[in-house]
């Protein structure tokens, strides 16, 4: 059985930085294209970055400039760099492949807040 694990959020100030980690299991991780999502109370979950499995990566236009993914083969897990963090970044953030194929994860929650 799949499992996505996400950790790493919690609360910082804004212009603060964290790094969330998924860590995959139960399946071969290298074989497909890797995301964070993110949703906030009221809102729709959000696509914020993509990561192919040939390596190509692709960003919303809010988190541009700011978020990082990448992923670490032998660990089979997926990373969220987040810098220079706004309080609209506020949310629940959530790895899944970029077609949402598995089951999702409990999350990790984001706080930017001074």
């Amino acid at each position: 059985q799949v499992q996505l694990v996400e950790s790493g959020g919690g609360l910082v100030q804004p212009g603060g930085s964290l790094r969330l980690s998924c860590v995959v299991s139960g399946t071969i991780f290298n074989i497909y294209n890797w995301a964070w999502y993110r949703q906030d109370p009221g809102n729709k979950r959000e696509l914020v970055a993509t990561l192919s499995r040939f390596g190509t990566t692709n960003y919303a236009d809010s988190v541009k400039g700011r978020f990082t993914i990448s992923r670490d083969f032998v660990k089979k897990t997926v990373y969220l760099q987040m810098n220079s963090l706004k309080p609209e970044d506020t949310a629940i953030y959530y790895c899944n492949t970029d077609d949402m194929y598995f089951n999702w994860g409990q999350g990790t929650q984001v706080t930017v807040s001074s």
